[in-house]
């Protein structure tokens, strides 16, 4: 599964959109891969972002489940150049540290924040609250971690186009 989150910016203020799931088929490789690349597809052209941020690889304890999600961040990286929109990444630790203030935080304390943050009624998914905790990131600049790639893009009711 691929965690998506959808959020909109006018300035300081960040509301919620849309997050969920890209589910993937008990299946071969190319077609788990194919799902994720048709599932973001859909979400990218009925959402229309102006921008899309992803988390980095970490090298993992186990080599072979480092190498699959590289391939489904790549998959999902080739998405979003499909359509034409700019990438940013970041680390989990910068997620962290920009979204709870401690870049060693727990899984249950990014939920909790992203849903104080969005003012949701419920913790997101797990999944869900990675993808949203990678956008508030990028919205508020990657606290000093990174820039809001802004350069040729203009505000048009609260969204970056």
């Amino acid at each position: 599964m691929t965690g998506f989150g959808v959020i909109d910016k006018n300035g300081s203020k960040l509301s919620y959109v849309a997050s969920g799931r890209i589910r993937t088929p008990d299946a071969g490789l190319d077609r788990r891969l194919k799902a994720i690349l048709e599932g973001l597809g859909e979400v990218i052209a009925e959402h229309r972002p102006a921008q899309v941020t992803i988390e980095k690889v970490f090298v993992n304890v186990n080599p072979s489940s480092t190498l699959l999600l590289g391939q489904a961040r790549g998959t999902a990286i080739c998405a979003a150049v499909l359509h034409g929109l700019p990438v940013a990444e970041y680390t989990a630790l910068q997620v962290k540290q920009a979204v709870v203030g401690n870049g060693h935080a727990q899984k249950r304390q990014v939920q909790d924040m992203v849903r104080r943050l969005l003012l949701l009624r419920a913790d997101p998914s797990p999944d869900a609250a990675d993808a949203l905790a990678c956008a508030i990131c990028h919205a508020h600049g990657g606290q000093g971690l990174g820039r809001l790639a802004t350069a040729g893009f203009r505000m048009k009711r609260g969204r970056l186009v």
